[in-house]
């Protein structure tokens, strides 16, 4: 399987691992089964997102997409990160296996689901902003 040097790059020393204590968003997407399981944690300041961690327990490809989507996020608008889809995420690491672009999906559906955490805590129903969550595709997953 062949991965481009931004998912070694990201894999080998992701940015923006952890947990945030204060976190007003948390988002957790994933599947024991296949293994790819991941955390998102938001601070959420006037709309802007002013930190965001991860934590995230599977493949390479599953690290490097948490990384570089918390990286694409972070700083940026609720609305900017409402945009970002696994499409976006692919691009900028130049590209994933085929069979690895799951864990791009999952990505994007771990900060939807922090950002619905953020507005359900509010009293905000979140499906009209954040749309539906998807559950992980656990036949997406070639192991």
């Amino acid at each position: 399987m062949e991965y481009s040097k931004k998912v070694m790059e990201h894999f080998a020393e992701p940015h923006n691992v952890g947990e945030i204590p204060d976190a007003n968003g948390i988002g957790e997407i994933g599947n024991a089964k296949c293994g790819d399981i991941m955390k998102m944690f938001l601070k959420i300041e006037n709309d802007i997102i002013v930190d965001v961690k991860f934590k995230t327990y599977g493949c390479a490809s599953a690290i490097a997409t948490s990384s570089i989507a918390t990286d694409m996020i972070k700083g940026q608008p609720i609305s900017e990160a409402l945009k970002l889809t696994n499409k976006a995420v692919v691009e900028a690491l130049d590209g994933l296996p085929a069979v690895k672009i799951h864990c791009s999906v999952l990505a994007e559906q771990a900060i939807k689901a922090a950002l619905a955490d953020y507005y359900r805590r509010q009293g905000i129903d979140p499906e009209p902003i954040v749309g539906k969550i998807e559950e992980h595709d656990h036949d997406a997953c070639h192991i």
